[in-house]
């Protein structure tokens, strides 16, 4: 989790998930208190270290829409995750940073079926933010591999325009 504030400041992050945290980074501690600046560098407040962004994984309960989205060769996800994070309004080092994350376990795959979960994800892993973000970005891949192709209807994406203080998110699931 990016936090880019317009000026330097205390933020607050607490995440409400249906389920457990498994590992966080820095250490969570009933939520994490830092300094945030423009940039989106930040400072923990609990052991005084630079961070460049939140980081957490968790066990949910989330139930993932698989109906709509896209079948993708896996020799073709870094094209394909390029061009959709980067419509959808990642910058160009958090696209990278979520691509080298999925990629080493996505372009073997003979195909992958990539769905974006927002609203789930939303429901299953809600955010408390003080002060109150202008607006957050949270994007969320579920994917399955599969050995054949399959026809299903094409998601459709909403592009994301960044202004005032935004947080960025981004995570993802394999389904088995």
């Amino acid at each position: 989790m990016y936090l880019y504030p317009t000026v330097q400041t205390d933020v607050s992050v607490k995440i409400e998930l249906q389920g457990r945290l498994t590992c966080t980074y820095p250490e969570y501690n009933n939520g994490w208190n830092v300094t945030a600046n423009p940039d989106g560098t930040l400072i923990n407040k609990t052991d005084g270290r630079e961070y460049s962004y939140l980081y957490w994984e968790g066990k949910g309960n989330a139930i993932w829409d698989l109906s709509k989205g896209f079948v993708v060769k896996g020799e073709d996800t870094i094209e394909f995750l390029q061009e959709k994070l980067e419509y959808l309004g990642l910058t160009t080092r958090e696209l990278n940073e979520f691509i080298v994350y999925w990629l080493p376990l996505m372009k073997e795959n003979k195909y992958n079926l990539i769905t974006f979960q927002t609203t789930a994800y939303e429901n299953n892993a809600k955010l408390h933010i003080t002060p109150e973000p202008d607006n957050i970005l949270r994007i969320f891949m579920a994917y399955k591999a599969l050995d054949n192709y399959i026809e299903i209807p094409e998601q459709q994406l909403s592009t994301f325009n960044r202004s005032g203080f935004s947080v960025i998110e981004w995570g993802g699931t394999e389904i088995k």
